[in-house]
């Protein structure tokens, strides 16, 4: 068995609003990343993370970005057993008939350990968070992480 996710939400705007505030890094800065953000989702790129509840801000690595459709990012969490872990993370877009757009994200490769199972509960409670708050902050300008961790 392979540990692997797929979470996604519905968000009232338009597929380029949507996949604009994800890899804009002010504007993920607005609703996600509550340490901030650095460099846009660009392909080839490698941009910085920083989350008030995780130590520091991390390298996350775009492996592809095609506009408006997909982003895949690699990027690293510490496991006890066996070090540094990659994982990828697959963003996709599709509009609705409706003008809405449906983001997914879909993340996999950690090692089946009980660390690796942790990490991977921890990662889809993170990327659920990230749809909510980004549903809220897109649709209605609220940031509901602010203070969140502090």
């Amino acid at each position: 068995m392979d540990l692997k996710f797929e979470v996604s939400a519905r968000i009232s705007r338009p597929v380029s609003e949507v996949f604009e505030a994800v890899v804009n890094p002010e504007k993920l800065s607005g609703y996600f990343t509550t340490g901030g953000a650095k460099g846009r989702l660009e392909t080839g790129a490698t941009v910085t993370w920083d989350f008030h509840d995780y130590p520091g801000a991390f390298p996350v690595h775009v492996v592809e970005v095609e506009k408006d459709k997909r982003i895949i990012l690699k990027w690293g969490e510490d496991n006890d057993r066996n070090g540094q872990v990659e994982t990828m993370v697959t963003m996709r877009f599709e509009p609705t008939d409706d003008n809405r757009t449906i983001v997914t994200i879909a993340e996999e490769g950690w090692p089946m350990t009980d660390q690796g199972l942790k990490n991977s509960y921890g990662n889809c409670m993170g990327w659920s968070q990230m749809l909510c708050a980004m549903k809220a902050w897109i649709e209605h300008g609220l940031n509901l992480r602010d203070g969140m961790y502090k």
